[in-house]
């Protein structure tokens, strides 16, 4: 089975890790794919605890998609971090389970139009 993990930073406000969570069951209408929300810190579920869920859910591969906006400290080193040491400890109990991370949403093209959607609606508000 595939699964998806949308990775968020984690809030104090519970609204905003609502809000992740919501991505996550959006992701998972559309795609079709089980599909979780994880976050770094703060919230829960972390990443290895999604992942552990996915797996006993009968997850063989796993796809993480970082919801963070630009390149930082936590898409380019805590997160590959993360991945590395889930790799290593599912090795030892599920070794055919595969888990990557997909890029971070900087550059991605469809990143101008939502801010020039989002420039329109509020340049047209009377």
């Amino acid at each position: 089975m595939i699964a998806l993990v949308v990775f968020a930073h984690g809030s104090k406000v519970e609204a905003a890790n609502e809000a992740v969570r919501e991505v996550s069951r959006r992701v998972q209408t559309r795609s079709g794919y089980v599909t979780e929300a994880a976050f770094l810190e703060i919230a829960e579920p972390n990443l290895p605890s999604a992942v552990e869920a996915l797996v006993g859910r009968g997850a063989t591969r796993i796809a993480v998609l970082p919801y963070f906006l630009a390149p930082g400290r936590h898409a380019e080193r805590d997160l590959p971090r993360l991945v590395d040491n889930i790799r290593g400890r599912l090795r030892d109990i599920h070794s055919n389970v595969r888990i990557d991370a997909a890029a971070n949403l900087d550059g991605h093209p469809a990143l101008v139009g939502m801010l020039i959607d989002r420039a329109t609606a509020v340049l047209e508000e009377t």
